[in-house]
């Protein structure tokens, strides 16, 4: 793997120069061809799009708020690309918000469905199937030898929740530590640990929920992307950190053993620590290096444990290794996952060690689709296909490729972009409506450059608490030719909101 990073990155150094100077003569009328892709989509034939529309807004679920000003009606889909009703193709370069991760409708897992629902299509966990036996053990192969006790959930939601039971029955503690900016769910228990205020009712939180230091080297300008395990080298400002510590890692490592200090008994006191590895829906957020490993030590000393939250950074989507706790060298005592596990299915995990799986004897703990024979069929493909059809290996080299084309953006647009980051297939670009007062995008303008990347083709999603983050996390199917087009349509967009906005 190191030996493929180094190519593209040589690939990238040797052509930065032309590149920048080609795509900066783009003309900003002229239509950006997209790639070519064999697939002819079947006709639209379902309810009218206005009747769908008023469904969505009124006996669905009002509370749905939809992307664009006219929200899109997919009705097919293929690999990386989907269609609308009106026949249009777009590039999904969001991968339906980090959830398909082997493309759309992919013909094995369309097959391993359609063949075990033929068979056999739900029992309950009170009796044996073989299904659940195979994707257990494959599952299980893939995490730390201590974590081989698999238990299937729905949703990352269901998975965080069990996760918190299991760790305060082990521990008997009831406090989970989250960090501030994160997002683990949105049912009662999660959205308590959930520190963004977007996501938050004005309702009583559940006790037992205390959120610390939002580790973003972005908050602060001696630190640059260096100092994270991002695919891209510094590129932006000048970094006073050494070659060995980020200069932020003793001031967010202070504040995190206050909570201890100030916040939790004396001995004791913590059930859980629960982070991911990059954090998703608030802005594809890294930490600064070593970080994460130090406040595992530090929980572990306090009798805690720590949960690796693996449901956007799973499953070879930061190239280097399969899970994203690996790039930090922790050993999480459970790691929860869902999203990519299921490329678009239902299913979510909890791997843990039988000592910690032991304690739900305590008491009777089901869950009817558990281990549902169709379910584990479609998981076993996603696994069979990662594995066997380069995958991961494809999110590294063409996610690296183009995290850094897109990183020439912040030279390029320097008052307008200020931070390019992510690993793999999992990146943000950060945009700011004066980068030199650090001050954030206004909404409209968002929406404006948002709706532009739409129009022009490409499907990205939004991010941060702020919303100023294209959050970029497409089926690792995507080729580099798909990279070349996102790149100059994110581009493009930029070009006309600063010729619309900055030159009045």
């Amino acid at each position: 793997m190191n030996c493929q990073l180094y190519y593209v990155r040589n690939i990238f150094n040797s052509t930065y120069k032309t590149y920048k100077r080609n795509v900066r003569l783009i003309n900003t009328d002229k239509k950006l061809e997209m790639p070519p892709y064999q697939h002819i989509p079947s006709v639209y034939t379902g309810p009218s799009y206005d009747n769908v529309k008023a469904a969505y807004e009124s006996n669905i679920s009002p509370s749905y708020k939809m992307y664009y000003k006219k929200p899109l009606l997919l009705y097919e889909g293929k690999n990386q690309w989907v269609w609308g009703h009106d026949g249009k193709r777009y590039l999904d370069m969001f991968g339906g918000i980090v959830t398909v991760s082997t493309g759309h409708c992919h013909p094995k897992i369309v097959a391993a469905i359609s063949d075990q629902v033929k068979k056999l299509g739900h029992v309950s966990g009170l009796y044996m199937h073989s299904s659940l036996y195979e994707y257990t053990e494959k599952l299980a192969a893939k995490l730390p030898e201590k974590l081989r006790v698999i238990y299937l959930v729905n949703s990352g939601s269901e998975a965080n929740e069990l996760a918190y039971l299991m760790a305060r029955l082990y521990t008997g503690e009831q406090n989970i530590i989250s960090l501030n900016n994160c997002y683990h769910g949105g049912t009662y228990g999660t959205s308590a640990t959930t520190a963004l205020s977007t996501w938050k009712y004005a309702i009583s939180q559940p006790p037992g929920h205390i959120h610390v230091c939002n580790p973003g080297l972005q908050k602060y300008l001696p630190c640059n992307s260096k100092c994270k395990d991002c695919s891209v080298p510094g590129v932006k400002g000048t970094c006073s950190c050494s070659n060995d510590e980020c200069v932020l890692l003793t001031k967010y490592l202070d504040e995190f053993k206050d909570t201890f200090r100030y916040s939790l008994p004396k001995k004791g006191g913590v059930a859980a620590f629960i982070a991911e590895s990059i954090q998703g829906i608030g802005g594809v957020i890294q930490y600064p290096r070593l970080f994460l490993k130090k406040i595992y030590d530090i929980v572990h000393e306090n009798g805690g444990l720590c949960i690796a939250d693996e449901v956007q950074t799973g499953f070879g989507r930061t190239g280097n290794h399969f899970w994203g706790f690996q790039n930090h060298g922790i050993q999480p005592d459970i790691v929860t996952m869902a999203k990519g596990i299921g490329n678009g299915i239902p299913l979510g995990a909890v791997a843990t060690t039988i000592d910690i799986a032991n304690c739900l004897k305590r008491a009777l703990h089901f869950n009817t689709f558990s281990g549902n024979p169709i379910i584990c069929a479609g998981g076993l493909a996603v696994l069979d296909i990662i594995e066997n059809e380069g995958m991961q290996k494809n999110a590294l080299i063409t996610g690296t490729y183009l995290c850094q084309q897109l990183s020439t953006l912040t030279h390029d647009f320097s008052d307008i972009v200020s931070d390019v980051r992510g690993k793999g297939l999992m990146i943000g670009v950060e945009l700011a409506k004066n980068n030199r007062t650090k001050k954030y995008i206004k909404e409209e303008h968002m929406v404006d450059i948002f709706e532009d990347i739409k129009d022009m083709g490409v499907l990205v999603g939004k991010g941060g608490l702020f919303g100023n983050v294209l959050r970029i996390t497409p089926p690792m199917c995507v080729t580099k030719e798909d990279a070349d087009f996102t790149v100059n349509v994110i581009r493009r967009a930029l070009q006309r909101y600063r010729k619309k906005y900055l030159c009045e």
